[in-house]
């Protein structure tokens, strides 16, 4: 009999990738999530909060391997340290964690707080995994959209993104979930690096609209960051298979 695997995040984009994939392997799946969802065969949905601490204790009982995937604007590695202390009391066996290339590099607040998250998960006492992955198609698009909106659209000189198809990065995850502890993995990107203004292109070319844009030169720490590609993972990264076109033709086409 094998023990049950604990998501969090799992109703979120990938989480719902990697639950079915989980349950396919015959694994049964508990989910953390902050809102009240019916259990449903093979999944048993908790209710809790990692950054208030709260619902964690209950969660992680009975729970062999952590499959941690929750992330926010902010709080990522008060959120984590909550989960470690809960994971080391419960006498978890393994925890696999999501991060974004880049964490060691970029100077902004949310990247310093994935690379807290990181180092939560590795000082725990617990064995672990992290593997670090680009921005996902579905955020990109996200981005995109909204500066679709306007009349002109700022291009932001230097910001290269490697996007990477969320359906991969949790195969990926699964694998590594359901295989034993192996530190920090090589990272996960998609098989093409864009300008801003690729991207955009793109996504207005699928829309059948036209917009204007207009080159910026982005400041400070960050911009410099953005220019030397701190943000990329240019060698001994694994590459996806699934273009930005690709997830263009499928989701907007």
């Amino acid at each position: 009999m094998t023990s049950t695997i604990l998501v969090t995040g799992g109703t979120g984009t990938l989480g719902g990738h990697v639950v079915p994939l989980l349950r396919a392997a015959g694994r049964e799946v508990r989910v953390l999530s902050r809102q009240h969802r019916e259990s449903v065969e093979g999944v048993a949905y908790v209710s809790g909060d990692l950054l208030k601490g709260e619902g964690i204790e209950a969660a992680v009982d009975g729970v062999d391997v952590i499959l941690h995937l929750v992330g926010g604007p902010k709080g990522d590695d008060e959120a984590t340290r909550n989960l470690m202390r809960a994971a080391s009391r419960a006498g978890v066996r393994h925890v696999v964690y999501i991060s974004v290339i880049g964490t060691d590099k970029m100077p902004l607040g949310w990247f310093q707080a994935k690379l807290g998250a990181e180092r939560a998960v590795a000082e725990s006492g617990i064995p672990w995994t992290t593997l670090r992955a680009a921005q996902f198609h579905e955020l990109v698009l996200t981005v995109v959209e909204k500066m679709g909106k306007l009349p002109v659209i700022p291009v932001p000189g230097g910001l290269r993104f490697q996007p990477v198809d969320s359906r991969e990065v949790a195969a990926r995850l699964v694998e590594l979930t359901l295989g034993e502890p192996a530190g920090l993995v090589p990272d996960l990107a998609g098989p093409k690096v864009y300008g801003m203004a690729d991207l955009s292109r793109g996504y207005l070319q699928a829309r059948g609209k036209h917009r204007l844009m207009m080159p910026v030169r982005m400041p400070g720490k960050a911009g410099r960051a953005y220019r030397a590609a701190e943000n990329l993972s240019l060698d001994g990264a694994a590459v996806g298979e699934r273009t930005w076109e690709d997830f263009l033709a499928e989701r907007v086409g």
